[in-house]
């Protein structure tokens, strides 16, 4: 039914949600994800030989760049202003696989799960694009929400 869907008014057409009424928290989330690819693009990661250049270095800053600007790429999203957005990754040599993590903070009305989520998916779309000369079947998969929170700010 569309009117369980916070997102859809009652004759199931796409809204904004009103937080106006919502009082400003201390919001956290964390989300993760990971590629997994070829010998030779993993090799390309470590060694800092993609021709593209530093490969974890450019993901991050693609990460923290799309968290910020969540509400341009999800159109009902809020506008947030993010107080500290960090992306950490975990390479899996013996896996091929590359794990990032993507944690956003800030004070607001609503979430901030849906910036982490964009962060992570975009990083990990960075790694695939700077590699995909060297393999183009990596995958990039489990990408989810792990953590949020919202606490009340002392006033």
């Amino acid at each position: 039914m569309a009117s369980d869907f916070t997102h859809f008014n009652l004759r199931g057409n796409a809204i904004m949600v009103d937080i106006s009424a919502k009082e400003i928290t201390s919001r956290t989330a964390l989300a993760k994800g990971s590629i997994s690819m070829n010998d030779g693009a993993m090799n390309a990661v470590l060694g800092g030989t993609a021709k593209k250049g530093d490969v974890i270095a450019v993901a991050r800053i693609a990460g923290i760049a799309a968290a910020k600007k969540c509400a341009d790429l999800i159109p009902l999203c809020h506008q947030l202003n993010i107080d500290k957005c960090g992306l950490n990754f975990v390479i899996e040599k013996e896996k091929n696989e590359i794990e990032a993590s993507c944690e956003v903070k800030l004070s607001g009305k609503t979430g901030a799960e849906m910036e982490a989520l964009t962060g992570v998916s975009v990083a990990l779309l960075t790694i695939y694009d700077m590699c995909k000369a060297l393999d183009r079947a990596m995958t990039i998969n489990n990408i989810r929400l792990c953590e949020k929170s919202g606490k009340q700010i002392a006033d």
